[in-house]
């Protein structure tokens, strides 16, 4: 049905980007800076043509932008780049030897060795302040639930692999598949080498979770770690109620720090050790909750919000090397940007445009020096991101890592536009990517494109995907319907309890601002959308008829469903007013199965067969519901995939590749 000639797997002479540039990308990540802030390591990841896999290596280059080059190669996964306190070593994780380990790299002489040998993957790896240890998160074994002795079978037999059993409510997780029994753990080890030790103990998820581990902060004495941790009894069923704990080091004896009904993550230590720097919220159990940037003593008293004007949700903090303030990230109005409070709420931005290896969703990463240099991922919607530094408040682009793959093949001019929704004159934010050939004295066919989430925000960040449709002819809109973060806690719960629902006119009045400019071709409208963006898209044509064909990615069909299948089902209780069956009426009120009767567009509906995020069940009903009706439909199974569809490069590339080939299937001709 999605013939692809040899032309669109290769170069096209016209010199615009196609699919096969996902190969020529190269994204960076984690820019670490060095202590003394002369020097700068980050990741640098790329996907190979050949194993069809997506690699990482670390990369250097000095402040200044001289001697950039790389510390590893080759197709392997390097992560993490965690320097010393003397700027002397670097940390950092790689599976160079066939599985994850810490490495450590003296940076003067280029000497690198594996100082662990575990059999989980360690994570979150932190420096102790005197360099002699190193702490990190690994999963420890436990035993599922015991229900029968099974016999062993006779010698020489076969027998096939023996039933799991499972007793957690999250028992599999999107990316990670059928969870092992057991608990992520915070363990040290030596910075030479030597057995780690495990600090933390108890059936409780003490060095993370599902979602990631928990990076320790160390206290500048070196004799405890502060973690953010879940142990209450019925974790499962509190999902995000994480308390700030302090571990001791030596003996593992531990005391929370904080008490309170949400979460508490991210904690930092202040250089001094007097303050511990954190973010959070009070659980109300809405859709969205701004996570706020807290301070409290080092002993737990104390504690006050420092964000609560801001009104933007908090990420990362970093403590000043001079004890006066946090540096943090957040999204606001669609740009990621690094901010700061000092300890007594002064707050001050510090610079913009933080690059994401996400596309125009997500934000970017940053590392502080002791002399005060910031160094960061940089993007902009033409450029996919580079490593800069910001000293003073003065910005400097070090990096041109795609260069000559957008010197060659232009991307599209990406504009912002304001629009009022038809559903109560609210001012909603989006984007426009044209054709890299753009005349604004021609038609154009739109596609219409809806983030996920859906708290979630798009912005002015480089899409591949956005560009690839751009450079087939197609204007591309993106916008940030209500719902979206980075406008504030009021403006994203306007979908509270009832989502989708009006998001859809926000979304239909971006889509007649485009046409209002005069350069849309009105009988070849398409939308388009994953994770929530499906959900909308499928609402969307639930609605109207005014587009051609539509593509709903990995969505949400029916939340009865969703509620029982997901590997998220505790976030039932933040969108709905109770679990399904004490809440029927609303679940279906919200399922798309529920007006599917209405649609009569063509929809191609596409899932990864190892989405445990929303399962392929959630597409499968809604493409029988269509085949049920005589609608035009297909169904596109993509396999081992999990949600985003994305971890194998060429699925990346079909997932791309069938949106459009569905789109051209069913343009209207002139």
């Amino acid at each position: 049905m999605f013939s692809c000639s040899p032309t669109l797997w290769a170069q096209d002479a016209s010199h615009k980007l196609t699919v096969m540039d996902e190969f020529q990308l190269q994204l960076p990540t984690d820019p670490q800076i060095s202590p003394d802030g002369k020097r700068i390591v980050y990741v640098r990841r790329f996907a190979d043509p050949m194993t069809d896999k997506r690699y990482s290596n670390l990369w250097i280059i000095n402040a200044d932008g001289t001697d950039h080059r790389p510390l590893t190669t080759g197709n392997r996964s390097d992560a993490s780049p965690r320097w010393s306190p003397d700027g002397l070593r670097l940390a950092y994780l790689s599976d160079a030897d066939g599985k994850q380990q810490i490495y450590i790299r003296w940076m003067d002489t280029g000497q690198t060795a594996r100082i662990t040998n575990l059999e989980q993957a360690p994570d979150a790896i932190a420096w102790s302040p005197d360099g002699k240890m190193l702490s990190f998160s690994s999963l420890v074994l436990g035993k599922g639930p015991h229900i029968a002795d099974l016999p062993a079978p006779p010698s020489g037999a076969k027998w096939a692999d023996p039933p799991a059993a499972y007793d957690r409510l999250v028992y599999r997780f999107n990316g990670a598949g059928y969870l092992k029994p057991g608990f992520m753990q915070i363990f040290v080890v030596d910075s030479e080498g030597g057995a780690p030790r495990q600090v933390s103990n108890g059936n409780f998820p003490n060095g993370g979770n599902e979602f990631g581990p928990s990076r320790a902060s160390w206290t500048p004495d070196g004799k405890y770690l502060i973690v953010s941790v879940n142990r209450h009894p019925e974790s499962d069923h509190a999902y995000f109620d994480d308390e700030v704990y302090e571990f001791n080091v030596a003996d593992g004896s531990l005391r929370p720090l904080t008490n309170r009904k949400g979460p508490d993550n991210s904690p930092a230590v202040s250089p001094d050790g007097k303050l511990i720097a954190y973010t959070g919220y009070d659980d109300r159990y809405q859709g969205h909750q701004t996570t706020k940037l807290y301070l409290m003593n080092r002993d737990g008293s104390n504690s006050r919000s420092l964000s609560d004007k801001l009104d933007r949700d908090i990420q990362d903090p970093q403590w000043s090397p001079d004890n006066s303030g946090v540096y943090f990230r957040y999204d606001d109005q669609g740009d990621s940007k690094i901010g700061f409070y000092s300890v007594d709420g002064a707050f001050k931005k510090i610079t913009d445009h933080l690059a994401s290896t996400l596309g125009a969703g997500g934000s970017g990463t940053f590392s502080l020096s002791r002399t005060g240099v910031i160094a960061l991922t940089y993007g902009r919607p033409d450029n996919p991101g580079d490593i800069a530094i910001s000293n003073m408040g003065a910005m400097k682009v070090l990096t041109s890592l795609n260069q000559e793959l957008l010197a060659q093949n232009k991307p599209g001019h990406v504009e912002e536009i304001s629009v009022e929704s038809s559903k109560d004159n609210r001012k909603i934010q989006g984007w426009i990517v044209h054709p890299p050939d753009f005349d604004p004295s021609k038609k154009y066919p739109l596609v219409l494109e809806i983030h996920g989430g859906p708290f979630a925000d798009y912005g002015d960040r480089f899409d591949f995907e956005k560009q690839v449709l751009a450079s087939r002819g197609y204007v591309v809109l993106y916008i940030n319907p209500r719902g979206s973060t980075s406008y504030g806690e009021e403006f994203a719960n306007l979908i509270h309890h009832a989502y989708p629902g009006d998001d859809f006119y926000d979304l239909n009045s971006g889509v007649d601002a485009v046409i209002a400019k005069g350069y849309i071709d009105t009988n070849n409208l398409f939308v388009t959308g994953g994770s929530g963006g499906g959900v909308l898209t499928c609402w969307t044509i639930e609605h109207t008829e005014r587009f051609r064909a539509a593509a709903s990615l990995y969505p949400v069909i029916n939340w009865y469903s969703f509620a029982l299948t997901s590997d998220i089902p505790f976030i039932t209780k933040y969108w709905f007013p109770g679990l399904p069956w004490d809440s029927t009426d609303n679940y279906m009120q919200r399922s798309l199965t529920n007006l599917v009767a209405k649609v009569k567009t063509p929809t191609l509906v596409m899932t990864g067969e190892a989405d445990y995020r929303t399962p392929i069940s959630e597409a499968e009903q809604f493409y029988e519901a269509l085949k049920l009706l005589n609608v035009d439909t297909v169904l596109v199974r993509v396999p081992e995939e999990p949600h985003g569809i994305g971890r194998r490069p060429s699925h990346h590339i079909a997932k791309m590749l069938y949106v459009a080939g569905w789109f051209e299937q069913h343009q209207a001709k002139p």
